[in-house]
């Protein structure tokens, strides 16, 4: 029987983080986005509500929720602001998430457990200046000297790299092998040297103003055999396994932003009015109004079906992709039609759907572009492409 209720622990998640939200984020974003300023607080306020363990076991230090209640999380943080979802976005779907799936005991103690508390903040390095879509194009290296590793390169568009404790990177190990030749590696800032491992923010971006977004330049950065995870090779693999993940916080944090849009706009479609009526009134403007009504609900249906289906162990790299295309397209679209419905006035920074606005762009490029899932659902529509069995699959959702 088909149940799209949420628990009693899921609602009274949704009502904390909701409340929570209002109250630390939504008065500082407006400010914090104009100046560009990042708060370096965001993961430790995150921490303080137990976010950054929501899906994990509790003998990794999590809550053992499941991973609905983090979709739903996601959701919530982006109604306010791209910054405060991608966050717990990288730290748990990219990169707790990958760990959780391919780590070995050790290393789940190791760097899960202190992620999963919230007492270490971590991000995901995979994209390079040349090497974006075309992952197996990577120009970073790992060469091996006996049980260590010497890593060289450059990953670029980094969320959070210049505040992440530990630091998730890919390079090739054989540098000849294309996809079969990257593997994955686990960094501890405090534990490399500064000449080895640094990070630079990048300026002037367009949207996410208030985050954390960077480079990580590596030059003879030496790590031990235990910090790389999976096999050598595996890392084509895990990246793509860690990208499922993080497209589905992607797509339900989207979903977020479509709802902030749609309250944003029917809240203004009542107070402005014109030639003696509410703009609301006009067919335009519910045609607008109804367009976000409909894509929120489609993308909230979009990922609790790819909820279920992590819930459940089930491969899931067709319908997250779908999800994470449909929602950040509609997040775009309702920005756009958002900054519409308020006129001029959605062209300041007055009201937030300008914000919105700049935000949404990047969501539709990063974790696979527009083009890429086009292709993609194209291909499987198509039955040019089919999902093979995988060498490991997230685990499913079972209560402590």
């Amino acid at each position: 029987m088909l149940d799209l209720s949420l628990t009693s622990d899921q609602e009274q998640l949704v009502a904390a983080v909701r409340d929570f939200c209002s109250r630390e984020f939504a008065p500082r974003i407006g400010a914090d986005d104009r100046a560009g300023r990042h708060d370096p607080e965001i993961f430790a306020k995150l921490a303080s509500l137990g976010l950054p363990g929501v899906c994990f076991p509790q003998r990794y230090g999590g809550h053992g929720l499941d991973y609905l209640a983090l979709g739903l999380v996601c959701e919530e943080l982006e109604y306010v602001d791209t910054v405060y979802r991608t966050v717990l976005s990288v730290h748990v779907g990219l990169v707790g998430m990958g760990l959780y799936t391919w780590g070995t005991e050790d290393q789940k103690q190791r760097w899960l457990a202190p992620m999963a508390r919230g007492e270490k903040l971590a991000c995901y390095g995979l994209t390079e200046p040349n090497a974006g879509s075309d992952v197996a194009s990577m120009q970073s290296t790992a060469r091996r000297t006996g049980t260590r590793y010497v890593l060289n390169g450059q990953k670029t568009w980094v969320s959070d790299a210049d505040t992440a404790d530990f630091l998730l990177v890919f390079a090739k190990t054989d540098p000849k092998g294309g996809s079969k030749g990257v593997s994955a590696f686990m960094l501890d800032r405090s534990a490399s040297g500064k000449n080895a491992l640094r990070t630079e923010p990048i300026e002037g971006r367009l949207g996410i103003r208030a985050g954390d977004v960077g480079s990580i330049f590596m030059s003879d950065l030496e790590v031990d055999e235990a910090d790389r995870i999976g096999d050598e090779g595996d890392g084509f693999k895990i990246a793509m396994s860690c990208l499922d993940n993080g497209r589905y916080t992607v797509g339900a944090g989207a979903t977020g932003t479509v709802r902030a849009c749609l309250d944003a706009s029917t809240k203004y479609a009542h107070e402005r009015k014109t030639f003696g009526q509410e703009i609301g009134r006009y067919q335009l403007v519910q045609q607008m109004i109804a367009r976000m009504a409909r894509d929120y609900e489609i993308s909230r249906l979009l990922y609790f079906k790819v909820a279920w289906m992590k819930n459940k162990g089930l491969r899931h790299t067709k319908e997250v992709s779908m999800c994470k295309q449909y929602a950040t397209d509609a997040a775009f679209n309702a920005a756009h039609d958002a900054v519409e419905v308020h006129g001029a006035y959605g062209y300041s920074a007055e009201y937030p759907v300008e914000r919105f606005l700049r935000n949404a762009r990047a969501p539709i490029i990063y974790e696979g572009t527009r083009e890429v899932h086009t292709i993609l659902q194209g291909e499987y529509a198509l039955g040019y492409r089919q999902d093979k069995p995988v060498k490991k699959s997230l685990p499913k959702y079972e209560p402590d």
